[in-house]
């Protein structure tokens, strides 16, 4: 008979390379292992011979990469006897917060930024009982007040500032090499808080010595491209942003906690910063689903667009294995994708067979 080994999550499979014991209590939803998908058919479109893989976290537990950060951060908050956690959000770390938190059994606080959070990420939040605490104010401004509530009542921080969340995410370039054989030439993310930049870098780093019997050298390492949206764009300005705006809400941060931690994978991977706008960012969205079949949440979709440019510019090099992290799915963000899709309005019939068959041909 065959032996089965069922997946648990990213912990247990990457436990010799994550800070846990053999008595931690594993908080886990069976997160991680996620499709490395090669793009085919847009490759094609733009004439270029590159060979193109998109990670994508949207299929996640909770529909984002930053389930593989709370995972690690979620257990080692009960590993020390939190009973609560806190953190500051766009959308996507409130809803794990509040999953993971529930899956431990301790409460989730969790602020935003009032009427700028997607709908999608709302309602996970509010499904999974955290408390919300809504803010006049940005993402930055409510990241400064749980820094500074986190010293007068006993909560433990969940956002990136947590060492804990970058042991998680490493984990996404860990398997990137387990399944290419080897590390991409170039690695494309969207930037937005600067943590996962500087996860990716530290698992493509690490990995050679993560178990044995592996060769001792993997094929270099990626160049690692940041981009960002153009009205949120600190690491292109060389400045903070005191008032971002875009519509890729999972990257409207103007001021990211990973500041010098993600200059510092530029400088070491060889790599770049870069911004695109709005429109750019929704086309290439728009460009996955339609000629991919792969729905992302539009910051997702920053990785592909800087891609793309710097593809048709020859700054990358055709030849080259490109991995783009898409971040988000799709259902986290439905106003934005609706909007995208105003045009493509359901055809209302008759209920009968000769209205269906002439609606099919006329549209074929």
């Amino acid at each position: 008979m065959p032996q089965h080994t069922r997946y648990t999550g990213l912990i247990e499979h990457y436990r010799s390379r994550l800070p846990v014991s053999p008595t931690t209590r594993i908080i886990s939803l069976g997160e991680g292992n996620t499709p490395l998908i090669q793009l085919e058919n847009i490759p094609r479109l733009i004439g270029k011979d590159v060979k193109i893989y998109v990670k994508f976290e949207g299929l996640n537990p909770t529909g984002s990469f930053k389930d593989r950060g709370m995972t690690m951060a979620v257990t080692k908050a009960v590993e020390q006897g939190s009973q609560a956690i806190i953190c500051a959000s766009t959308g996507n770390t409130s809803a794990a917060a509040a999953a993971y938190a529930v899956r431990a059994g301790i409460k989730a606080f969790v602020l935003i930024p009032e009427g700028k959070i997607a709908l999608g990420k709302l309602a996970q939040t509010l499904m999974y009982d955290a408390k919300i605490i809504q803010i006049n104010g940005n993402f930055d401004r409510g990241m400064a007040l749980v820094k500074e509530v986190a010293d007068l009542a006993p909560v433990t921080i969940v956002n990136s500032i947590n060492p804990f969340r970058i042991e998680g995410q490493k984990t996404a370039a860990f398997e990137i090499i387990d399944e290419l054989g080897f590390a991409p030439d170039y690695h494309c993310l969207p930037v937005g808080n600067a943590g996962n930049i500087t996860a990716y870098w530290k698992g493509y780093k690490e990995y050679s010595t993560y178990a044995p019997g592996l060769p001792a050298v993997v094929r270099g390492r990626p160049i690692m491209c940041g981009y960002q949206a153009a009205g949120a764009a600190p690491f292109v300005e060389g400045a903070m942003v005191d008032n971002p705006e875009t519509v890729a809400t999972a990257i409207r941060i103007g001021h990211p906690q990973s500041w010098d931690l993600a200059w510092n994978v530029q400088k070491e991977s060889g790599g770049w910063f870069d911004k695109f706008t709005d429109e750019q960012i929704l086309a290439a969205q728009k460009m996955l689903s339609q000629h991919e079949g792969v729905f992302c949440e539009p910051a997702s979709a920053t990785s592909l667009a800087g891609a793309l440019h710097d593809i048709s510019t020859g700054k990358i090099p055709e030849g080259s294995t490109i991995v783009c992290t898409l971040t988000g799915n799709g259902i986290k963000d439905p106003d934005i994708a609706m909007q995208q899709c105003a045009d493509a309005k359901p055809v209302t019939i008759d209920a009968s067979l000769d209205a269906v068959k002439r609606a099919i041909l006329d549209n074929m």
